[in-house]
């Protein structure tokens, strides 16, 4: 035999959800249940036997609720209303020092952007070199943190870069290390996406350095930026609308002004420790 259970959130913070629901057996009632769906009330079908329920949410905060199945009056559930809390997760830092930019298991985007001030005349940026030095490090079998079990890596940096002043924008560059001896390979780049442009990374004289950028803004007069609505911590996020990543072989308009941008970004891994030191950006002056 079998019964309708019906469901309504009452109380909880702002980032839980999307939440899995199990009874008291572990079986899964079901999974990837909106915050917004609880809270108006959602009715599923159990076995007679359940009299138990736990709600797990499984988002980046990630918590859990057990509770008792009880009777309730339609009138008491129609009037039961949600109230918004301010709840937080605690996270334990340095646990492990063999990972960085992870928090509550999920990989979160390290940035850091670099701004410059040229003098009177406009400046033509060539290229970019940035002096950072990028450790891994090894698991210690005693549990402790060891600052000598690491290595300085050549092929591992940031993955993501955007060069921009308040006009033009290069978009999103991925940023993969230069292939080695292949070259065949390496004349499949530059490699243009939907979304951004794949260039390659070299190091050399400890600088990581790269270029084959140009602006590919459609309409100046629509933002560079817009808003991130899913992390706070994010200040602005590319306005992927107003970038053109479409294959061109002339109206590459260079990156000129009296100012300039670096904002550099490492997404895709947490096990990389890297150490920034200083960054330059040959320019040239530009005379009209």
């Amino acid at each position: 035999m079998s019964k309708v259970i019906s469901i309504k959130l009452t109380q909880g913070g702002f980032n839980i959800g999307p939440f899995t629901i199990y009874d008291q057996f572990g079986n899964i009632i079901v999974e990837n249940v909106s915050k917004d769906s609880l809270v108006k009330g959602m009715s599923y079908t159990v076995e007679d036997y359940v009299t138990m329920i736990t709600l797990q949410s499984t988002g980046d905060c990630t918590t859990s609720k057990t509770k008792t199945l009880s009777d309730i009056t339609k009138y008491d559930y129609s009037q039961t209303d949600f109230v918004q809390t301010n709840t937080t997760c605690v996270w334990r830092h340095l646990k492990n020092p063999t990972i960085y930019n992870t928090f509550y298991g999920k990989i979160q985007p390290y940035i850091i952007e670099y701004p410059f001030a040229y003098q009177y005349f406009d400046e033509i940026l060539q290229n970019v070199k940035d002096y950072t030095k990028a450790y891994k490090y090894f698991d210690n079998p005693n549990g402790m943190f060891d600052s000598n079990a690491k290595i300085e890596t050549d092929r591992v940096w940031f993955n993501k870069a955007i060069v921009y002043n308040g006009q033009q924008s290069s978009g999103m560059l991925n940023l993969v290390p230069k292939p080695l001896h292949n070259m065949k390979e390496y004349l499949s780049y530059p490699k243009f996406n939907t979304d951004s442009k794949t260039i390659t990374v070299t190091k050399s004289d400890n600088f990581y350095q790269y270029n084959t950028f140009w602006s590919i803004v459609k309409d100046k007069t629509q933002p560079l930026f817009i808003f991130s609505c899913e992390n706070l911590s994010i200040d602005k996020i590319l306005n992927q609308v107003n970038m053109d990543y479409s294959q061109r072989a002339f109206r590459k308009e260079p990156l000129r002004a009296k100012e300039l941008k670096v904002r550099h970004i490492l997404d895709d891994r947490d096990d990389a420790h890297l150490t920034s030191q200083f960054i330059y950006t040959p320019s040239q002056n530009s005379y009209k």
